[in-house]
């Protein structure tokens, strides 16, 4: 095991991997911008870095300054948690260069995996339901044209790199397209510094459905079950559940073999998760997470399995704890992401917390890092929390969770508590019949009745 590991982030999931580092037995390394001094990781780690100013390029980008920390503090492992450099290939390889041990994927599967039109392929040739759309990139409006007329309008354009909503538009016939395409491949050439794009069937109302799996270098490959994270705004995952509340105990364990021996063929190592767009009982691939989820918790709730341990564990070059007939899905967990957002509008509210209280009692979980008098940054990711709630089954879940978005106090920011507590009251959700766009039409209702 570990002696050190460094950790390459901030805010919840550097406290929550630093905790697991503690489990272990293993002493860790928090770096932090001038920014995030007084942050609640800095606090906790046994040792602090300062690695840069605010900007993220300048700290939390900054390769050179995190490696520099590594070696001065003489980790011996580098765990990157979420976003940032978390599906950086180039800094994956410059970790292992360094001899020191990228708590994640080889830098081979994380380049794969993040170039969507490659992932395609790859996992494509390994028996992944893929959604009907161009061979690869689009190398001209031409090529574009006779794609869309084979799959037919609506259609979707893609961009090859990146996420989360960026370089995708949609297009609903013919006259569209160019305009379309020229757009989303000029919007994934600011965001991902790579315009290629490609399209494909677009889906009306389907779930996002997501495996998460594990892998380690003893030949072990499981799945967990799923995560339904149909609940989004702008491409934006706003809650995640597991189990789903439309998958039959059937499908699960279809989509999760499935999925189990295509990563298993791939000789992965670590844990990931596999997207799925799922409508009409068909499985689609969307892409693949070569990283620790942010919505990780529900899965470990269901399953009683430690991912973040098991991560750890896996770099370390350990077998997995437990093989496939051991994991069971048991009960129910949801989490919802605290934003400090104004609840309607979205507009992020950096400033202080001046006065907090966290929900407790039996089945919640608050994964946070914030604390009385924190100042929230205006430089980052405006999510602050997680509040995760867990139950014997979904109706206690919904209940449980009501209860402790009313116990939740963080005043003296806007945050989007409010907009859970209005969820909860909507008969659709209450029956779990919601789909990927089914948040963007309530609140564009919401708007308009106000």
């Amino acid at each position: 095991m570990f002696k050190k590991v460094l950790i390459a982030n901030r805010g919840e999931i550097a406290l929550r991997v630093h905790r697991a580092c503690r489990e272990l037995g293993i002493a860790t390394v928090a770096v932090h911008s001038t920014a995030d001094s007084k942050a609640m990781h800095v606090r906790m780690a046994d040792e602090s870095v300062c690695i840069g100013p605010p900007q993220a390029k300048d700290s939390y980008l900054n390769i050179a300054a995190i490696l520099s920390a590594a070696e001065i503090t003489g980790a011996d492992a580098i765990h990157p948690g979420y976003g940032f450099l978390s599906e950086n290939a180039r800094f994956a390889e410059i970790v292992k260069a360094h001899n020191i041990t990228f708590i994640g994927p080889s830098s081979d599967h994380i380049k794969t995996m993040g170039d969507k039109i490659a992932a395609k392929k790859a996992v494509g040739d390994l028996g992944i339901p893929l959604v009907p759309g161009s061979d690869g990139a689009l190398s001209n409006i031409d090529e574009a044209r006779a794609a869309a007329k084979e799959i037919g309008y609506p259609a979707l354009i893609k961009a090859a790199s990146g996420g989360g909503g960026r370089g995708m538009k949609l297009v609903e016939h013919e006259g569209e397209l160019e305009q379309q395409l020229h757009a989303a491949s000029s919007e994934a050439e600011a965001a991902f510094g790579d315009g290629s794009v490609y399209i494909e069937r677009y889906l009306k109302k389907p779930r996002h459905i997501e495996i998460q799996i594990a892998a380690d270098s003893h030949g072990n490959v499981v799945h967990l079950g799923e995560r339904d994270c149909s609940l989004q705004r702008r491409n934006q995952k706003v809650l995640e559940e597991a189990p789903s509340p439309v998958l039959t105990p059937e499908q699960r364990a279809q989509i999760g073999e499935t999925t189990r021996k295509a990563i298993e063929g791939l000789g992965y190592l670590g844990v990931g998760t596999v997207e799925y767009l799922y409508e009409n009982g068909e499985f689609f691939f969307i892409e693949m997470n070569t990283r620790l989820q942010v919505e990780h918790p529900v899965t470990e709730h269901v399953t009683g399995i430690d991912l973040v341990r098991e991560q750890i564990s896996i770099a370390a070059g350990n077998p997995l704890s437990f093989k496939q007939e051991d994991v069971k899905i048991q009960g129910h967990a949801i989490e919802c992401r605290i934003n400090a957002e104004d609840p309607m509008t979205f507009v992020p509210s950096p400033g202080r917390i001046n006065e907090f209280h966290a929900p407790g009692g039996l089945g919640i979980r608050f994964d946070s890092a914030v604390y009385d008098g924190y100042d929230i940054p205006p430089f980052y990711d405006s999510m602050i929390g997680k509040l995760i709630v867990f139950g014997d089954n979904r109706d206690l879940v919904l209940n449980r969770l009501k209860r402790a978005l009313e116990e939740t106090v963080l005043a003296g920011i806007k945050t989007t508590v409010p907009l859970f507590e209005k969820l909860l009251d909507e008969p659709e959700f209450q029956k779990g019949d919601y789909h990927i766009h089914w948040l963007g039409e309530w609140l564009a209702g919401q708007e308009k009745d106000d």
